[in-house]
């Protein structure tokens, strides 16, 4: 299990790079969250923070792994309906 545990700590830290450096990832939420990007890169920083941490202990492991396939589906599908939307 220490590879989920590290996972969720470069999750975690991908998550807090959303605050640190917003304009690394408009371009890519974009895609997803055309209408207010800037505020969406922080919603999902929030998110990606939350889930890291979640995988790193044992107790909420599970919760995390299902928030995090979850969460990974509905970005998927957010972009695919505005990449279709926006032809």
């Amino acid at each position: 299990m220490a590879l989920l545990r590290t996972a969720g700590i470069a999750l975690a830290a991908t998550g807090a790079a959303h605050f640190a450096a917003p304009k690394a990832f408009k371009p890519v939420s974009k895609l997803a969250f055309p209408n207010d990007t800037d505020a969406w890169i922080k919603r999902n920083g929030a998110t990606e923070v939350a889930l890291g941490l979640a995988l790193t202990t044992q107790k909420t492991r599970k919760a995390g792994l299902v928030g995090t396939a979850v969460y990974t589906a509905w970005l998927g599908a957010r972009t695919a309906y505005n990449r279709r939307s926006s032809h």
